[in-house]
């Protein structure tokens, strides 16, 4: 949580100027985080949260030195598999009208046919969405017991419970 935090202090308070109720919120501890590292180095962050039927993927920042089409098209599909294994088959986000292109171009997201957020201390929010494809060994309810018992994201990894 540390690192993801950081990642989002650095691009979104000092990079942005926002403010830290922007870019830490109460939804930190009821998501899944992911911190992306070059050797020991964080340099990228995003977090997912889980509804009923999609997940929505949002704060995805990486520090300016690692900004490019094929570091994000690389962690992307650590982000979009985990997803997928859950069982969902659509992932959304919220983008400002600069980052778009970016969503769509590299990530696959298309914009859906609803009106903007628009907020007066914040740019634009565009809702996109992407499709996965469920694999066949998603978690459900059909899992093995014990599979539910591993550690988020290490399903096929047994633990001291099997």
């Amino acid at each position: 949580m540390l690192h993801a935090f950081l990642i989002r202090s650095i691009c979104f308070m000092e990079g942005e100027g926002l403010k830290t109720k922007q870019a830490i919120d109460g939804n930190d501890f009821q998501a899944t985080h992911f911190v992306f590292y070059d050797l020991e180095e964080p340099i990228g962050a995003t977090r997912i949260r889980w509804f009923q039927d999609f997940a929505k993927i949002e704060r995805t920042a990486f520090r300016p030195a690692y900004r490019s089409p094929k570091v994000l098209k690389r962690l992307s599909v650590d982000v979009f598999a985990h997803v997928a294994r859950k069982g969902y088959d659509k992932l959304i986000t919220h983008a400002g009208p600069n980052f778009v292109p970016v969503w769509r171009r590299f990530l696959g997201f298309e914009v859906v046919d609803k009106p903007a957020l628009v907020s007066p201390e914040y740019e634009d929010c565009i809702e996109m969405i992407k499709r996965l494809d469920v694999p066949a060994n998603a978690i459900t309810m059909e899992s093995d017991i014990s599979t539910l018992y591993r550690v988020e994201g290490a399903w096929d990894q047994p633990t001291w419970l099997g």
